[in-house]
């Protein structure tokens, strides 16, 4: 498949759209085994890659998943667990540090899929921001209808006296009485 140059506006490659993005401690995160099928080389040579230039590489830009990471993860994206599976736990890496990886790489389909990496992040981040919006306003809305609601209550206690009939006139009872009405 020929590379052309990355251009902003055109839209984003199936390959990019099955990009698998993951939360792990706090951050967004994509898989090694992902990232190298993205940039065009094999896993083991992309982790050969980052191991060579670990330096550029910080705790937020990559990590190695623990044991509990790595089976919630399996048990997401159904990796397997005998041959041909993994052997050692996955690393991960955030926005900055998949962005970093296509210039270890410096292939230019590294360079070139790295725009589309970044596409792929910020369009999480909108999402993110627009749930965050989302659920800001239906908090307001339920404040505002709870408030409504109690002023609606007290407005029902005071017109529910004015909604029942009136009270029948007490009779005056005929005849001599001892005690007086």
């Amino acid at each position: 498949m020929p590379l052309q140059q990355a251009n902003m506006s055109e839209p984003v490659p199936s390959v990019i759209e099955s990009l698998r993005i993951f939360q792990a401690r706090g951050h967004a995160v994509v898989l090694d085994s992902d990232l190298a099928a993205i940039y065009g080389v094999s896993t083991s040579a992309f982790n050969q890659a980052i191991k060579r230039n670990l330096a550029r590489f910080p705790a937020d830009f990559t990590f190695v998943l623990n044991q509990g990471e790595s089976r919630a993860l399996m048990s997401q994206i159904v990796i397997s667990k005998g041959r041909g599976g993994r052997r050692k736990l996955p690393r991960v890496f955030t926005e900055h540090g998949a962005i970093m990886a296509a210039t270890v790489l410096n292939s230019p389909r590294a360079v070139a899929m790295s725009v589309y990496v970044v596409r792929a992040f910020v369009r999480l981040r909108n999402e993110f921001l627009a749930n965050t919006t989302m659920e800001k306003r239906l908090a307001h809305i339920e404040k505002t209808l709870l408030a409504h609601d109690g002023s609606l209550r007290d407005i029902y206690e005071k017109i529910r006296p004015l909604l029942l009939p009136p009270p029948e006139p007490q009779k005056r009872r005929i005849g001599f009485h001892s005690s007086p009405d």
